[in-house]
């Protein structure tokens, strides 16, 4: 493989390859860097033209900020479908520092572990009495569903939770396929950002502009001018905590898939000994297939690694394939937990949920609270609850965008215990 100083990049045979990344999903990008020996190429998706990048050094240049923005770096419909276009996520330098303060404030440690222990009771109250087999991401889905309702200072009953979670569900679940899912899940979309609108209205009229729970954070935030946010964006960056935040059952459900897999571990845990727990989790996160890829695009025209870049041009960094980088992670592809011990991930290394200095950059702020709401589902498992596994598919499809096991991990028999 060519070093990470190598020059220029190669172009990827074919003339458009969109077909081949949506049948090879996860591993397009890497594969093709591989068989190129580079950590970039030329390709075209949707007949646009775009670079393809991969590793920690493509990790600084698309999250640095400075010279890439991810204004126009990704389909309208998964813009609409998730992050919107007036969200956080397509501010760019002191207007998206601004704003992201207060994602940074709302998902703090404290607040992290606040929402685990709703979470805890969220899911003993779901598993209770529970006589039928459970798919476990719909269990996963439902609990994060309240307790991020809870958490935030919304009464989950009063707001419909289990539409709420049909709706987070659909965003996320819809978000890299065309036709009547997509249609559906935009819908749904709507409807969610009408229901956090009225959420917001309602919160400022009983409360002002205080700061109590998160939501209170959230309806008295303010912009540019210093007066509150426009409801209706309000209601989006509302919907940008709920959603990722529900979005986490998948990672639940890959720390059981990684206990069944890994029975030594598991073992461990039920123990008592929390000692590599997050370390543990840390591994998890780092194989797991959650988001495949994100995009950037040039702000100005700027020389990198040999390639000029002009002004527009769009490139999309395989966060994937960053996180199973031999470079950064030897014998990447094997689940070692160990390896998170004694070693802080770097920035650019580690990437499940992007990369950078949260507070500045567009690297997701909620990784403490996916860190928390695995560790507390890792303890559930393990010393919580007792369930069997009947014979299921726990295939992996990684051209299925976000991935999941194909039976959604079924559980017989669940007893909670104590």
């Amino acid at each position: 493989m060519l070093s990470r100083s190598m020059s220029g990049f190669p172009k990827a045979p074919g003339f458009d390859h969109t077909v081949p990344f949506l049948r090879e999903g996860y591993a397009f990008v890497s594969r093709r860097c591989d068989r190129l020996q580079s950590d970039g190429f030329h390709a075209r998706l949707m007949l646009r033209p775009v670079v393809c990048l991969r590793g920690p050094a493509a990790a600084e240049l698309v999250y640095s900020g400075e010279r890439v923005t991810r204004v126009g770096a990704m389909p309208v419909s998964a813009v609409k479908l998730l992050q919107d276009f007036r969200s956080v996520q397509m501010l760019d330098d002191e207007r998206h520092r601004a704003r992201k303060a207060m994602f940074v404030r709302v998902c703090s440690v404290h607040e992290a572990r606040r929402l685990a222990d709703t979470m805890a009771g969220e899911w003993r109250s779901y598993f209770a009495g529970r006589t039928q087999p459970v798919v476990l991401l719909d269990a996963a889905n439902a609990i994060l569903t309240r307790t991020t309702l809870c958490w935030l200072g919304i009464d989950p009953d009063a707001a419909d939770a289990p539409s709420r979670c049909r709706e987070m569900s659909a965003m996320v679940d819809s978000v890299a396929v065309i036709g009547p899912r997509q249609w559906r899940a935009q819908y749904l979309r709507h409807r969610a950002e009408r229901w956090a609108e009225s959420v917001i209205r309602q919160r400022r009229g009983a409360h002002g502009a205080s700061d109590e729970t998160p939501i209170d954070v959230i309806a008295s935030q303010r912009g540019d001018g210093r007066d509150l946010l426009d409801p209706a964006v309000a209601a989006v960056e509302l919907l940008n905590i709920v959603r990722p935040t529900v979005a986490a059952s998948r990672f639940i459900v890959f720390t059981a898939m990684a206990l069944h897999e890994h029975p030594i571990w598991r073992e461990r845990f039920a123990s008592g000994d929390d000692s590599h727990l997050e370390a543990f989790v840390t591994e998890v996160r780092r194989l797991a297939p959650f988001f495949p890829v994100i995009g950037g695009r040039a702000r100005f025209a700027f020389d990198w690694r040999g390639h000029r870049f002009a002004a527009g041009d769009w490139m999309l960094l395989d966060l994937y394939g960053t996180d199973r980088d031999e470079r950064s992670w030897p014998a990447a592809e094997v689940f070692r937990p160990e390896r998170f011990a004694d070693r802080r991930p770097g920035l650019y290394e580690f990437v499940p949920q992007g990369a950078g200095v949260t507070e500045e950059t567009h690297r997701c702020p909620g990784a403490s609270i996916v860190t928390e709401i695995m560790m507390t589902a890792a303890r559930l498992l393990t010393r919580g609850m007792t369930y069997e596994l009947p014979k299921q598919d726990l295939s992996v499809d990684l051209s299925r965008m976000p991935a999941r096991p194909q039976s959604g991990f079924i559980m017989n028999n669940v007893r909670m215990i104590g």
